[in-house]
């Protein structure tokens, strides 16, 4: 049976009480209040070792955010929130949970992973990926709990949260400067707002009015970001819809953008509008600290609905991949891993391919904005701290502290890991973690963090040859990265549980480095030759440009979005949009190559990197002619050569599968030596070394 609690009128204990008290003189009465609700259980596939079975369980947490609590201070427009009867605002978020069916039988681990925009269609699925049992294996409850106010309810897969308006004392509508950046994938007559690669996984701001001839609205074309801007004239675009049928002017839409004869992919377009109602989006960051503590350390709420995991949780690790990673480092920035009972939220950490923080906390918060092709290079994310370390100086701006100020100063720092792709440097900016500003000196990480580059990868995927695909007029190499990384991350993760845990200390970080050269600037990038190759495109043969390196990357220039814009925390509101260039730049460094094989020289290789059968570059371009930029969030593979005669009438300089193992058999050998001195680091599960030497020995790589 499961226990749906209904919200009319119905006040519960204050999460403090619940949780063994506020730790200072606040009366119980007065303690933000939470309630459960846990609306569906239903049992989990499959049984796990000697934990069994699990079963899912979905709901509800139902809050509040003490306005006047300085733990609260941070959350930007939370004064202007408004309170019930108690003075406390309110907020709900939407968990799913997984448990095992036996309590008795958890592990003592709490993993939280956060939703990538409300998605939770990466939810844990053994079935599809065995190796992920392991997890439920050691007992782990997983949870998922919804921390982004702006993600619309378009399917049940989906988790979101409910996060306030502010508004003025009177009760009238905030205004206030809004940008988004509108990109066609094709010629299209109207554009749903916010705009940018992520816009259906965000619920847009309204216009203050749909009158786009008053001040502070515009429309502005270009091909490429760093070209001038084309002012659109008024009279060309409306807030409209105007689909084929109900062609321009259209029919006024304040979600919805209409352009006179339509908007050509060709050009990246960037809308400056005044707009309304923002969120209080940072009460999202609360939300999480308090749901999080709320199923570690309660035994109930004060109406005595039980909490699922009562007495069975002794250690919490949150974990983000890429934009809810950047949220979780946000969320540590900011000071929410301290609870309010004052103790930690969160022991451990892992921000995975996360260079980023999330923009969360400013007025007209944008949490589900991220990088993408031609966009975003100048967006919010970039101007808080890249270093880790309290004493962290940025001598481009001028500012002090990293990302665990906070957490140093009360204490609450988790063991904490970083973990980013190539792609993290070529496009979202990452050196500046490793470096200072200048990129001139390596910077010493603090003693509770590792740093792990993952070399020869892009941001995502699932590596392996059949992963690569070939599209011509989109990317000028086939896309993709062979080398991956989801072996990696599931070893370091249960490294991270046993440092979390049983304080053994992980694997050291592995990152490049200035100091042995394997960090440089792009320009000192040295490929070899890679020519004479083709790639099957609707079973055709098809011939593959010869590799040519343009050492195109994403720069870090420092932005000035206003005085009242708080670029230390990655608060405040943004006055200047587009943002104002200082004419001062971060330093941009890449991990450098092996002028042989083209593979990065330094950080954790994978199997698919330490017997190669190519070369993963961790960037693509852009095939679409007039378009200069890289490819989103994509790298490339170029295949060595299988014979030596045909490595030589190419001309190639890599060298060819028969020069690398002879034989089948010698390519077989390789992998698994490579998959059992990785199993030795401690940087690949057994499980994951036994199936890499199988796929070995069922791929045909050598006659």
């Amino acid at each position: 049976m499961h226990t749906i609690f209904k919200t009319t009128g119905l006040l519960v204990a204050g999460l403090l009480a619940a949780c063994g008290g506020s730790g200072d003189d606040t009366p119980a009465a007065a303690a933000p209040q939470l309630r459960l609700s846990i609306t569906a259980t239903e049992d989990f596939p499959g049984s796990y070792g000697s934990v069994g079975a699990y079963e899912k369980l979905t709901g509800s947490i139902s809050g509040e955010v003490d306005p006047k609590d300085p733990k609260n201070a941070v959350i930007q427009d939370l004064a202007l929130a408004p309170v019930n009867a108690r003075g406390m605002v309110e907020y709900s978020a939407e968990f799913v949970l997984l448990k095992p069916k036996d309590m008795s039988k958890a592990g003592g681990v709490l993993r939280y992973d956060a939703p990538n925009r409300g998605n939770i269609l990466t939810m844990l699925n053994p079935a599809a990926t065995p190796s992920d049992a392991v997890y439920l294996e050691r007992g782990y409850v997983l949870l998922y709990s919804a921390w982004q106010g702006d993600v619309p309810k378009s399917s049940a897969a989906r988790l979101t949260a409910t996060v306030p308006v502010a508004k003025n004392a009177d009760g009238s509508s905030i205004t206030g400067t809004y940008r988004s950046e509108l990109v066609p994938s094709a010629a299209t007559p109207v554009m749903a707002l916010p705009g940018g690669v992520f816009n259906g996984t965000m619920i847009p701001y309204a216009p203050a009015s749909l009158d786009n001839t008053l001040p502070g609205y515009s429309l502005t074309r270009r091909v490429n970001e760093t070209d001038a801007r084309q002012l659109v004239p008024a009279s060309d675009w409306k807030f409209a819809d105007c689909s084929a049928a109900n062609a321009f002017p259209g029919t006024a839409d304040g979600s919805k953008v209409c352009l006179k004869g339509g908007f050509d992919p060709k050009y990246l377009y960037e809308l400056v509008y005044v707009a309304k109602d923002p969120k209080v989006m940072g009460v999202g960051l609360a939300a999480l600290r308090d749901t999080v503590t709320f199923f570690r350390k309660a035994t109930a709420d004060s109406a005595g609905t039980a909490n699922p995991l009562a007495g069975r949780i002794t250690h919490a690790i949150g974990q983000g991949t890429s934009q809810s990673g950047n949220a979780m480092k946000t969320f540590l920035h900011l000071g929410f891993n301290q609870a309010l009972d004052g103790g930690k939220v969160f022991d451990g950490m892992y921000a995975h391919v996360a260079a980023r923080q999330t923009n969360i906390n400013t007025r007209f918060a944008v949490p589900g904005g991220g990088g993408g092709l031609r966009t975003d290079h100048t967006a919010f994310g970039q101007t808080a701290p890249r270093g880790l370390a309290a004493d962290y100086v940025d001598d481009v701006s001028g500012r002090q502290g990293g990302v665990m100020k906070r957490c140093t100063a009360s204490n609450t720092c988790p063991r904490f890991f970083l973990g980013l792709s190539g792609t993290e440097f070529w496009q979202l900016q990452g050196s500046p973690v490793l470096t200072d500003a200048f990129g001139l000196r390596d910077l010493a990480q603090p003693d509770n963090a590792r740093i792990y580059y993952y070399a020869s990868t892009q941001h995502g995927g699932t590596g392996g040859t059949a992963s690569i695909g070939y599209a011509p007029t989109r990317n000028v190499y086939p896309a993709g990265t062979v080398v991956h990384f989801t072996d990696t991350f599931r070893a370091l993760f249960i490294a991270l549980e046993d440092w979390v845990v049983r304080g053994t200390e992980p694997p050291a970080s592995q990152v490049p480095k200035l100091a042995d050269g394997t960090l440089a600037r792009p320009d000192q990038l040295v490929f070899p030759t890679m020519k004479g190759l083709t790639w099957p495109v609707s079973g055709t043969a098809t011939a593959i440009p010869d590799f040519n390196y343009l050492a195109r990357y994403n720069g870090f220039p420092l932005f000035d979005f206003g005085p009242q814009y708080i670029p230390q925390d990655e608060s405040g509101i943004a006055t200047l949009l587009p943002p104002y260039y200082t004419g001062r730049d971060y330093a941009i460094l890449v991990p450098q190559v092996d002028p042989a094989t083209g593979l990065t020289r330094a950080g954790i290789k994978s199997v698919e990197a330490r017997a190669p059968l190519g070369t993963s570059i961790e960037f693509n371009y852009v095939a679409t002619p007039g378009i200069v930029d890289l490819s989103n969030l994509t790298g490339s593979f170029i295949p060595f050569h299988t014979t030596e005669a045909a490595r030589l009438a190419a001309g190639d300089t890599r060298p060819s599968l028969q020069s690398l193992y002879g034989t089948q058999a010698g390519y077989v050998a390789a992998v698994t030596a490579a998959a059992n001195q990785l199993v030795a680091e401690r940087l690949l599960l057994q499980r994951d070394a036994d199936l890499r030497i199988q796929q070995a020995t069922g791929t045909t790589v050598l006659p």
